[in-house]
């Protein structure tokens, strides 16, 4: 299961699969320290027990039901005020793969995946090491709910649910770092701008009135884009700008 990958030209050339670890990501931020990991390197693991979630969250699966990896990835073309830019790359190709199934598909900022009013099915955790001449490595985590039935969490959902369907995770596995492939080799053209534009065309709320809360009390604006650097650009009712981070700002529940 889960073998080299024959359709792409150098991500997933070395695949490691593992039956169940504590956390894709730390296990390839440790072959990257001890020199086992290249760009291109992808760690899945079948039933990950620790996975990590945005905020420090943890990411709850069910064994052998979903897709959770980690890609090693080299972006020292980027300068380090660049990073959210590969967030937002990796966003768009997951947001690809699935948009056939799900057409109602969005992008929850940062980088979370979520239909509206169904509930969340995956989402992204980029970890990076970071050298005196700049950025070395990054590691994607990648979570997405495909098979999984039940959820402790009610906002989470699957492809399965939400289609009535089942998938093989192989081949979505393989079609999903074909997609990551494309948008990576997209990044090192310099196409910064057709990246950004294609996450804001299918940002979660972009442009809709809603009440969002922080620890100052509740704001009530809309997202009209991202900053470079990422954070979140609110215009408000009284037509002020403010910009938020990522543990500054919570969306309403849906």
């Amino acid at each position: 299961m889960y073998k080299i990958l024959a359709n792409t030209i150098f991500l997933g050339k070395d695949v490691l699969f593992l039956p169940e670890c504590h956390s894709t990501n730390d296990m390839a931020l440790q072959m990257i320290r001890e020199g086992r990991a290249k760009e291109g390197s992808i760690v899945i693991c079948a039933h990950q027990s620790r996975g990590k979630g945005q905020r420090g969250n943890s990411w709850e699966v069910q064994g052998g039901q979903n897709l959770t990896f980690s890609l090693v990835l080299c972006p020292d073309f980027l300068d380090l005020s660049e990073q959210f830019y590969l967030n937002m790359m990796v966003s768009n190709a997951i947001r690809k793969l699935l948009q056939d199934y799900l057409p109602d598909l969005k992008v929850k900022w940062p980088n979370d995946l979520i239909v509206p009013l169904q509930g969340k099915i995956g989402g992204i955790l980029i970890e990076n090491i970071v050298g005196s001449e700049g950025w070395e490595f990054a590691v994607v985590g990648i979570g997405l709910n495909i098979n999984q039935k039940e959820f402790r969490v009610p906002t989470a959902t699957s492809l399965a649910l939400l289609t009535g369907s089942e998938f093989e995770l192989e081949e979505i596995f393989k079609m999903l770092v074909t997609h990551l492939e494309q948008g990576y080799i997209q990044l090192k053209k310099g196409k910064n701008s057709l990246i950004k534009s294609d996450y804001l065309h299918h940002l979660y709320l972009l442009e809709e009135f809603t009440t969002f809360y922080t620890e100052h009390g509740s704001v009530s604006g809309k997202i009209i884009g991202v900053s470079e650097s990422g954070n979140l650009l609110l215009e408000t009712t009284e037509g002020d700008l403010k910009t938020f981070g990522l543990k500054e700002i919570q969306f309403p529940k849906f």
